[in-house]
């Protein structure tokens, strides 16, 4: 919901660093990586039952996760690294709230597996609408400019960081928040659902 707003906010001056870090020579792909590897090290100071040290990690791989794609505006996009910067995001999903369950499993365990089908089943919302636009040469620049085609939502990677900031500072807090954000995300997955019924009226039955 929030994300077509901060990037208008952000992307100026990722674009930026971006481009001098380009210059520096570094590439998307490997700044993509080290997002990923920060991401599961956040994870891990979680499963640790460290969730405050986990927030640094957490924070700088979102910030990897922004510039990769402003190192590819400045250099090349190709669409393995598209390909590989959601794999990337979508392992680091499902990687906090695993940390939060193996810190707890009996206290943790049924609010985290809902949060993760709930994350499986927007996360597949997300990606099919993805394919068929892009059958369909569909193209927006609402959320920047992306390899894939991005659909909006009740819920989409800005408010995903903010819950998992929130679960760091709250940890006791992880089931009802948990509970609450997978019945939204559901929300969101099914909006999609309803969202690609409409733009895709060929495949009514």
């Amino acid at each position: 919901m929030l994300d077509g707003a901060i990037r208008g906010l952000i992307d100026p001056v990722l674009d930026r660093v971006g481009a001098r870090a380009a210059r520096a020579g570094w590439g998307a792909n490997t700044v993509t990586l080290v997002g990923l590897v920060l991401g599961l090290a956040s994870a891990g100071l979680i499963a640790l039952d460290a969730p405050g040290w986990a927030l640094l990690p957490l924070v700088l791989s979102r910030l990897a996760d922004g510039l990769d794609g402003a190192i590819a505006r400045a250099t090349r996009k190709t669409d393995f690294g598209g390909y590989l910067d959601i794999f990337c995001d979508f392992v680091f999903y499902g990687a906090v709230p695993m940390g939060f369950v193996w810190t707890d499993p009996g206290g943790n365990g049924a609010a985290g597996a809902f949060l993760l089908a709930s994350f499986y089943a927007n996360g597949t919302s997300f990606l099919g609408f993805a394919v068929l636009a892009e059958k369909r040469r569909m193209r927006t620049a609402a959320r920047g400019v992306k390899s894939l085609y991005f659909t909006g939502g009740l819920l989409e990677g800005a408010e995903t960081i903010a819950f998992f900031v929130a679960l760091c500072l709250f940890p006791g807090s992880f089931s009802s928040l948990s509970w609450a954000f997978g019945t939204l995300c559901f929300i969101t997955a099914g909006s999609r659902v309803v969202l690609a019924w409409r733009v895709f009226p060929s495949e009514r039955p």
